[in-house]
């Protein structure tokens, strides 16, 4: 029988027993396993290092943008710094002028002269030939070009245009020079501490220079030039000149004509009195312009190395004083305003008069007497005033004070005016009211009673004093507050003319001029010392006016701390001849 059964072929790898065939598989295995893991090993590492070279390069952009995005304009700026000098252009101040258009400070041309010390070859030399110009030791000169690590120092600040000039054409190393302006005053010591004084860079610090330095001083310019590393010109470096915009020209109230001969009066009152302190104040009662004031020692702001101590201070307007006698005036006004005593009225005045646990006397000996309001005036008694004024009310003299502005500052267009001092009312005693009714327990400035007699030359107008006056360049012209603060033309008319007989049979003889009313008012003041008041010294006044005329100027003259009684008339008189004379004042009848 045929055998009907195919024969079938069985793979030679699916027979387990076969010998060698598990040994294969194992090896074959373990070598795909080993090159696995070599292969693992090794690609590990290179991880690794592609990971901390991402990182790196990662920190480095993060710098890269730091320094070239966030900070690069300020790493410009400080490399830009390193390498340029900068200093600022002093722009040309406003001119000041006179009231009739006379200069009275302006700013001229000049040079300023600066060095680059690195630049320099040979700084002896150098020196020696800038000090044949300059006029200056040269040591001082070789200190300044042999100054390192400097790019820049100044040689000579605001020096002549032509002393800058000829040593410019020395062609000097290192040498280079500015267009720069210094101020100068053309009228010298006159005026000085009302004009006032600039610093080297053109800023006012004293008078009307520093009042009105924001005006005057204009808009500083800018200078800057980029060096190299030794400190030459770098060329095509940047180089940038802001012009300076020049200060407002202004014009005000001041006289130089009559300013000059105020200061000459007072200095020479106070030589026949020995005193080295003194005032003066000349102002229109009308429209409250000073034509002059000064304050002895005077400033000369061309000679600022030689002027005395504290001679830049205008004391006219800083300080405030007890005005004495000259205060009579507006105790009489108030009495006359009141019609509590009339010009001829009779006052007994003892020889002392009781003030609670105080004596009042007169400034000399006398006994009792009767005498007339005009009298007590024009002989100046302490105690009649006091007894007229309680007749018409301390209250009212109080505020008789407040009306003419007494106890206010003026506002007057000048740094640094004092203000006054008075005790409230409500705090005055009976003494206080006699004190203050003839000029003491109280302070005032001698502008404030200049005005005071410049309002009863004006019947009764109180102006603000001032010195400004125009802007010429825009035409501008300033107006200022005043107030009719009294109207009662009998009262006044009442006090001229109790005013003119202090001149002409009172205490204030050497004032009177011939031709003319002058009506004013002396005081020998006590000077307030140590809760008390100093013996044997005085403060010497006058104060007033040219009554019946076309002008209404009042003027104050003072001698300070004076070591004995007189009197300050005859200046007050030496300077009204000069006023009469420029502005031609005549008698109205």
């Amino acid at each position: 029988m045929a055998d009907d059964r195919r024969s079938r072929r069985t793979p030679r790898s699916s027979n387990p027993e076969r010998p060698g065939a598990g040994i294969g598989a194992a090896l074959s295995t373990l070598m795909d396993n080993e090159s696995g893991e070599k292969a693992s090993s090794v690609r590990r590492p290179q991880r690794y290092i592609r990971i901390l070279f991402l990182v790196i390069a990662a920190v480095f952009l993060v710098r890269l943008v730091y320094l070239q995005v966030i900070v690069s304009p300020a790493y410009t700026a400080m490399a830009e710094e390193s390498r340029t000098i900068n200093f600022p252009i002093t722009p040309k101040r406003g001119t000041i002028y006179d009231r009739n258009g006379q200069i009275l400070a302006v700013s001229v041309d000049c040079t300023t002269i600066y060095c680059n010390p690195s630049e320099v070859t040979d700084p002896r030399h150098e020196a020696s030939m800038i000090a044949t110009v300059l006029e200056e030791d040269e040591d001082h000169y070789e200190a300044l070009l042999s100054r390192e690590p400097s790019t820049f120092v100044y040689i000579e600040r605001q020096a002549d245009v032509e002393k800058a000039q000829r040593l410019k054409e020395m062609d000097l190393d290192g040498i280079y020079f500015i267009a720069d302006s210094r101020r100068e005053y053309p009228n010298g010591g006159v005026g000085g501490q009302v004009i006032g004084v600039c610093d080297v860079d053109g800023n006012g610090i004293t008078g009307l220079e520093l009042y009105y330095d924001e005006m005057l001083r204009g808009t500083p310019g800018k200078y800057s030039a980029e060096r190299g590393e030794k400190g030459a010109p770098i060329p095509g470096g940047v180089h940038e000149d802001t012009p300076a915009k020049d200060g407002e020209d202004i014009m005000i109230s001041l006289d130089i004509r009559l300013q000059t001969k105020v200061e000459e009066a007072l200095e020479k009152g106070l030589a026949t009195y020995e005193g080295k302190q003194g005032s003066s104040v000349l102002i229109d009662g009308d429209t409250g312009e000073i034509y002059a004031a000064c304050s002895y020692p005077y400033l000369d702001p061309t000679d600022r190395a030689n002027s005395m101590v504290g001679s830049d201070n205008l004391r006219a307007i800083t300080e405030a004083f007890e005005p004495g006698s000259i205060f009579k005036s507006l105790s009489a006004l108030t009495v006359l305003n009141e019609r509590a005593v009339e010009p001829d009225d009779i006052i007994f005045c003892p020889a002392e008069l009781e003030a609670d646990e105080y004596v009042i006397t007169d400034a000399h000996e006398r006994p009792d007497v009767d005498m007339t309001f005009a009298t007590i005036l024009n002989q100046s008694s302490n105690v009649g005033i006091s007894l007229a004024t309680e007749k018409a009310g301390f209250d009212k003299l109080n505020a008789m004070i407040e009306r003419m502005k007494i106890t206010e500052k003026t506002g007057v267009d000048y740094p640094g005016e004092a203000t006054p001092v008075m005790p409230s009312f409500n705090e005055w005693a009976y003494v206080t009211g006699c004190n203050i009714s003839f000029g003491q327990g109280l302070a005032a400035t001698p502008l404030s009673m200049a005005r005071f007699y410049g309002a009863v030359a004006a019947d009764g107008l109180v102006c603000t004093p001032h010195f400004l006056i125009a802007k010429p360049q825009s035409g501008e012209w300033m107006e200022y507050d005043s107030e009719q603060v009294l109207d009662d033309p009998v009262a006044m008319d009442k006090l001229k003319t109790m005013l003119q007989g202090v001149v002409n049979e009172g205490t204030g003889t050497d004032a009177a001029i011939d031709g003319y009313d002058v009506a004013g008012k002396t005081s020998t003041a006590e000077i307030a010392q140590d809760g008390g008041y100093a013996e044997d010294r005085y403060n010497l006044c006058f104060a007033g006016f040219i009554d019946n005329s076309n002008s209404n100027l009042a003027c104050f003259v003072s001698a300070n701390d004076i070591a004995y009684e007189g009197k300050m008339a005859s200046v007050f008189h030496d300077i009204m001849i000069e006023a009469i004379d420029l502005y031609n004042i005549v008698p109205i009848k």
